[in-house]
């Protein structure tokens, strides 16, 4: 009886051995991976898996748990097998459609928050535009955290724009933020006050080197910046000095590597003042922040 009590494939052995197996496999954060997907497989909380961890587990969720394992083994990303992804302490849901929510790109929201918390743009309530917003993340964030703003949000994908009106539903949002499809801000009207973008800045060449997660199932358009890296954000910087309103605000999101060039860009482009850089938790640059100027002089 006691040997048969041992084999049961409790919520404790279930994450234990599935962990070693991911780990095997190569996974970047096996336990994490397998209490996300546990948790899933059983309809509750992450923390929940820890006050049952003797509890066995029964068969249904045994087969679904199974599944997902195996799919995350083939490289699936745990946020595709679940279907959504903390950001800014709130929840998205995403799909293969767009980009899985990262942590450093949190810091184009805080940039963004702290431009409008420091009474820096002119306009009350601020406009905003959050160009190629994927799963809404940035903009939803932003919206949620600033009452009063009013947002603009782009991609050039209808999936993706379908994502993001989801999110800005959930979220209570939807009202302030107006979706566009377009490529940049080629069907964008008007004038903000800031810019914000997360734009696909990786070289051409690079993306068959990605990890299997990013390459096989994160959607390319999203990630191919360019035979470069830095085209498709030298197309933003040009496009979004003719829709920011004198001293609006641009800032992106960038490869640590690209900095210098982009700076440079900036520095020869007459309707920005000088660009500055901040730098992620691990110092590593991540955004670019630049001014239009207020005159048509620098």
């Amino acid at each position: 009886m006691e040997k048969k009590m041992s084999e049961e494939w409790t919520i404790g052995r279930l994450l234990d051995w599935t962990t070693d197996y991911l780990k095997q496999g190569g996974a970047g954060s096996p336990r994490l991976d397998a209490e996300v997907l546990l948790a899933d497989a059983r309809q509750c909380k992450r923390i929940d898996l820890y006050t049952a961890y003797d509890e066995v587990a029964d068969e249904s969720i045994r087969n679904t748990f199974r599944s997902l394992v195996k799919r995350r083994s083939e490289g699936v990303p745990v946020a595709y097998l679940v279907g959504r992804r903390e950001f800014y302490s709130l929840e998205f849901q995403v799909s293969s459609a767009v980009l899985i929510p990262r942590p450093e790109t949190e810091f184009l929201v805080i940039a963004a928050l702290d431009l409008m918390r420091e009474a820096m743009l002119d306009s009350d309530p601020p406009r905003v535009a959050d160009v190629g917003t994927g799963s809404g993340c940035v903009s939803v964030s932003i919206a949620r955290h600033h009452p009063s703003c009013r947002l603009t949000a782009t991609d050039i994908s209808p999936a993706a724009l379908a994502i993001a009106k989801q999110n800005a539903s959930v979220h209570k949002v939807d009202r302030r933020i107006e979706f566009v499809e377009s490529d940049l801000f080629t069907n964008v009207t008007g004038e903000f006050d800031l810019v914000v973008s997360n734009p696909p800045y990786i070289r051409d060449d690079e993306i068959e080197s990605l990890v299997v997660d990013v390459r096989d199932h994160e959607p390319h358009d999203a990630l191919a910046g360019g035979p470069s890296g830095i085209e498709i954000t030298q197309q933003l910087i040009d496009q979004a000095a003719k829709h920011l309103r004198p001293g609006g605000w641009l800032i992106f999101e960038i490869a640590p590597d690209s900095q210098k060039e982009l700076l440079e860009f900036i520095d020869q482009n007459p309707d920005y003042d000088a660009g500055t850089v901040t730098v992620d938790l691990a110092g590593l640059p991540r955004t670019i922040r630049a001014q239009r100027a207020k005159s048509d002089q620098k």
